[in-house]
Parts: structure tokens; C-alpha cells; sequence
């Protein structure tokens, strides 16, 4: 038995009630994760205020941390493949949790930045172990539907983060809020662990020969390039959008605080909505016998076409019509996120899932930092959004068109016939 079937049994061994049970708390992981990572960026006004940060400073904080997960992906995929998802997950939400709190003690920018350097390194674990655990619990057939609906309950974080962060601000301080953020990892760390003591989650690795799986580096195969090029282009405008997008509405609209909940909230709702929906509709289409290739990269050109309506938020006419734009936009992100989350399955040996996932995270990363560090640079000397989002418009159909160059036909590892075993004569 191959590593990646050892761990597929794994995986099936689970009734359908702790399936969906360890489904449901892999959402809530990341829902803290995003929470922990927008406080930040949704209370970038006060905290500014308080602390004198200019626009600079901010934009090197993101950078910073961007910069900080980049590198810890490199890391923490090996570490997710070796020591498996039982501990993968509580591992990383527990640190990222302290790393959390520690931003509540923090003062100065250089003390940010460590905070921020300490975050962005073990959130790196997050990305992962999420993309591991899907192709470990759930059968290839229903996995775009899993990762939809992960993308789509994550961006409740997203959503709730302007709504409820504010609040939490109000009554404990921004300094508070980060500290019960990261009580609220503690928590689920011990949930993760009291769930799956005595859960056959995983399974040990065999020596035996692959034929689906050669045992090569992750570097010489095409399909990880492919991978990591679109990643680098696509997570690019997430992240800008991520870290900036309060700030945007800002500058725009002037809304800020508690009033700009509701607007950053409907933005988020679109992304939840275009997980769920390019999800359940690649599912449904291969139930219909339509080829992955064509699945895969049709809504990725579909996502990538309504993409290009981004630059038009800066001439809506208000906060909600920009809102509505912004709501398209990350729809149709998570669209193309969705599906190439799960191209990652469709060609990658499980045994090799948790590399191949950090090193195309770890070129998203670096793309995000890149233009997380230049749109402080940019507004900086005063250029504006407009240049940042005609950029960010045509990211994902650059990405599309890397991804043809590399896989110009994607064929799943099932669909793959085992090369012939020449004995000779």
C-alpha cells in the first residue's frame, strides 16, 4: 500500500460523525486564524492614533509579517507531513495564539514587529494542515465541496472580525482583544486534542514502491510550479484586500470603527458566497462526468473575468456600491482559490500534500508581502489605490495563463495509468 492510500485508509476508518466533527472544528482553526490576523487591520485607526504609526509603519508591519509566514511555510509543511494533522493543527493554532496575545503587551514598533515576525511564522502551520486534513478525512469526490465550504466559513472571520472586534475594543481595549483572541486558540487546542486521543487519524509511512507517488523532489514536478506561480499572482490581491481594505474604505468613504463593520462584512459575505458556490459547482460538474481540466480551469476563468472590475471601486458612487464591488471581487477570488486548493489533491501524492501546499503558500506569501510593503510605498508618495488595483485587477488571469503554460491538460493522479515495468529480458 502506497503512503498516500496508507493515509486515505486512515482517513476512512472515521465514522461520518467524527469526519464532520473534525470537519467542523478544521473551520472554526480558521476562523481564528483570521480573526487573530485582522485585528490589527480593523483597528488600524485607533491603534495608529495611540501610537503615532504612519502609513510606513504599517505597511512594514504587514510586510513583516508576511515575510515571517513566507519563511515558516517552508517549514511547516515538512513538519506537517512528518508529525501528521493530529498534531499539525493543535500545534499551530496554539502558537499562533500566544503570538496573538503577545500583541497586547506590545508598545513600540519594534515590539510590533517581533509580535507581528511571531504571528505570521506559526500561522504559516494553518494553510497546511488545513489542505492535509481535507484529503485526509474526505474522498476525492466531494474535497471542492470541503474546500468551498472551509473558504466559505473562514470568511466568517473575515466577516465578523469588523463587526465584532470593534465591539470587543470598546469594552476591553484593542490590547484586550487581542489577548481573549488568543484564549479563544487555547481553547480549541484543547477541544482538537480531547476530540481525536483515541481517533486513527493517521498513519504511519511505508516503504513500499509508489507508482503514483515516485519518490522525487517536489521542485522537479511541473504541477508544483504551476502551483506556486498562480499562488504567488492570485494570493497577491488577497492579501492586498486583507490588509488594506479597511484603510481603503477609509481614505474612499470615511467610514471607520464600528460604522465600517457592516461594509467590509458585505465584502466577506461575497467571498463566502463564492466559496460555497464554486465549490458545490465543481463537484457537481465532474459528478457529471466533465473533465477536471475543464472544471478547474473554467472557473478559474470565470473568476479571473469578474476580477477585472476591481479598479471600479474607486469611482463608486458610495461606501455600499464599493462595498458591492469589493464583495464581487473576493467572490470570485475564493472562486479561483477554491479550486486551485483542490487542484493541489487532484495532482499531488497525500504523502506529499503538506509540502507542495507550504512551498505554493510560501509563494503567495511572498507575493502578498511584495505588495503589502509597496502599497505603503505607494500611498506613501501619494500615487493612491488606482495603480494597487489595476495590478490586483489582471492578477488571476495571469495566473490562469502560468497555469496552462505548466499543466497545459491537469490529470488527476487516479486518472493516471502506472508507467510499465520493463523486466528485461
Amino acid at each position: 500500500m502506497t503512503t498516500g492510500s496508507t493515509l486515505a485508509a486512515a482517513g476512512s476508518l472515521l465514522t461520518p460523525q467524527m469526519r464532520w466533527l473534525l470537519f467542523v472544528l478544521l473551520t472554526f482553526a480558521g476562523i481564528l486564524n483570521l480573526v487573530d490576523r485582522q485585528i490589527i487591520s480593523v483597528l488600524k485607526p485607533e491603534m495608529a492614533a495611540e501610537l503615532g504609526w504612519t502609513d510606513e509603519d504599517y505597511g512594514a508591519l504587514g510586510a513583516w509579517f508576511q515575510g515571517a509566514m513566507a519563511l515558516g511555510l517552508l517549514f511547516a509543511g515538512p513538519l506537517v507531513d512528518r508529525i501528521g494533522v493530529r498534531w499539525a493543527n493543535p500545534l499551530g493554532v496554539f502558537t499562533w495564539s500566544l503570538a496573538a496575545m503577545a500583541h497586547g503587551l506590545a508598545h513600540t514598533i519594534p515590539q510590533f514587529i517581533l509580535c507581528r515576525v511571531g504571528l505570521g511564522a506559526t500561522e504559516a502551520m494553518g494553510t497546511p494542515s488545513m489542505i492535509k486534513t481535507v484529503a485526509t478525512i474526505l474522498p476525492p469526490d466531494v474535497r471542492s465541496t470541503g474546500f468551498g465550504v472551509i473558504n466559505a466559513v473562514n470568511s466568517l472571520g473575515a466577516i465578523s472580525a469588523p463587526v465584532l472586534i470593534p465591539v470587543m475594543a470598546g469594552a476591553l481595549g484593542w490590547r484586550g482583544t487581542f489577548l481573549v483572541a488568543g484564549l479563544a486558540g487555547v481553547v480549541w487546542t484543547v477541544c482538537w486534542l480531547i476530540v481525536t486521543r483515541k481517533t486513527p487519524l493517521d498513519a504511519p509511512p511505508t516503504p513500499a514502491a509508489q507508482p503514483d507517488a515516485p519518490r522525487r523532489p517536489i521542485l522537479k514536478d511541473r504541477s508544483t510550479w504551476a502551483i506556486a506561480g498562480a499562488k504567488f499572482l492570485s494570493d497577491a490581491t488577497w492579501w492586498l484586500l486583507l490588509f488594506w481594505m479597511p484603510d481603503l474604505m477609509h481614505r474612499q468613504f470615511g467610514v471607520s470603527g464600528v460604522a465600517l463593520g457592516g461594509f467590509v462584512a458585505l465584502a466577506y459575505t461575497g467571498a463566502a458566497a463564492g466559496s460555497l458556490i464554486s465549490g458545490t459547482l465543481a463537484t457537481a460538474l465532474m459528478s457529471r462526468g466533465l473533465p477536471v481540466d475543464r472544471v478547474r480551469k473554467g472557473i478559474m476563468l470565470g473568476s479571473g473575468l469578474l476580477v477585472l472590475v476591481l479598479p471600479a471601486t474607486l469611482v463608486a458612487p458610495n461606501a455600499w456600491a464599493a462595498a458591492g464591488i469589493l464583495a464581487l471581487v473576493l467572490a470570485a477570488h475564493q472562486g479561483f482559490s477554491t479550486n486551485l486548493f483542490a487542484l493541489i489533491t487532484d495532482v499531488t501524492p497525500t504523502d506529499k500534500v503538506g509540502r507542495v501546499t507550504s512551498f505554493g503558500a510560501f509563494c503567495g506569501n511572498i507575493g502578498g508581502m511584495g505588495i503589502v510593503w509597496a502599497a505603503g510605498k505607494v500611498l506613501t508618495m501619494g500615487l493612491g489605490y488606482g495603480p494597487l488595483l489595476v495590478f490586483a485587477g489582471s492578477s488571476y488571469l495571469l495566473a490562469l495563463g502560468w497555469i496552462q503554460l505548466w499543466l497545459p491538460k491537469i490529470t488527476p493522479l487516479a486518472d493516471r495509468q502506472p508507467a510499465p515495468v520493463n523486466l528485461g529480458h
